[in-house]
C-alpha cells in the first residue's frame, strides 16, 4: 500500500497505481483479469463493474476486524495541507464508521468462517468426485480394450475360415451378437458424428 500514489490526476500515475494492483491480485490468486485500459478512462460504467467486483470479493475474503487505512498507507495518501483545518471534523466521522464496522464486522467475519470451511468441504468433496471419474474412466478404458481385442478375434476367425459367418447358432455368432446388441432405446451415431466427438473429447 506504501507505493501506491493516492493523490493522482494523471494516466501514467493511474497506469502505475493499476500495476500495482494487478500485482497484487496475481499474488493472491485472483483469477479475474483487471480491464486497466477501461479503468483508466475513468468511464463510470467499467469502474462501477469493477468496484462492485472488488466489494464481492472484499465481502467474501476480509477477516473482520478493524481495519485502519491510514494505518495500512502509512502516510503516503493522507490529504493535503489545506484540508488540515477540517481534521477533527473528519477524525470524529472517521470514529463513528469504525462503530458500525463493529457490528457489521461479526457478520463478515461469520460468513468468511462459514465460507471458508464450507469452500474448503466442497474442494475436497470435487476432488474426489475427480477421482472416482478418472477410475471410472480407467475402468471404461480397460473393458472396452478388451471387448475390442474380442471382437478382432471374431472378426479374424471370420476371415479365417467364411464358413463360420453362415453357421447362425455357432460360438464365434452369438459372441459377435452379443458384442453389437444395444439397449432399447440406444441409437448408434452417425460415422460424421461419432468423429466429431472424438475431436471433442479431452
Amino acid at each position: 500500500m506504501a507505493r501506491v500514489k493516492f493523490n493522482v490526476n494523471t494516466e501514467y500515475a493511474y497506469l502505475q497505481n493499476f500495476k500495482i494492483l494487478q500485482n497484487a491480485a496475481s499474488k493472491h490468486n485472483v483469477d479475474r483479469p483487471i480491464p486497466v485500459e477501461s479503468l483508466v478512462k475513468c468511464k463510470m460504467q467499467d469502474n462501477l463493474a469493477f468496484l462492485q467486483f472488488m466489494k464481492g470479493y472484499w465481502d467474501q475474503y476480509f477477516p473482520g476486524g478493524e481495519y485502519d487505512a491510514i494505518a495500512r498507507r502509512k502516510g503516503s495518501g493522507a490529504p493535503p495541507t489545506a484540508a488540515t483545518s477540517r481534521a477533527p471534523a473528519a477524525s470524529t466521522a472517521r470514529r463513528a464508521p469504525s462503530a458500525t464496522s463493529a457490528t457489521a464486522a461479526p457478520r463478515a467475519g461469520s460468513r468468511q468462517g462459514g465460507g471458508g470451511a464450507a469452500s474448503a468441504v466442497l474442494i475436497q468433496e470435487n476432488n474426489a468426485l475427480k477421482e472416482t471419474v478418472q477410475g471410472l474412466e480407467r475402468e471404461r478404458d480397460f473393458y472396452f480394450a478388451k471387448l475390442r481385442d474380442i471382437e478382432l478375434l471374431v472378426q479374424q476367425a471370420f476371415e479365417a475360415d467364411p464358413e463360420l459367418e453362415k453357421d447362425e447358432g455357432g460360438l464365434l455368432k452369438q459372441i459377435q451378437a452379443i458384442l453389437y446388441s444395444t439397449e432399447e432405446g440406444f441409437e448408434i451415431p452417425a460415422e460424421g458424428e461419432g468423429e466429431l466427438a472424438e475431436e471433442e473429447t479431452f
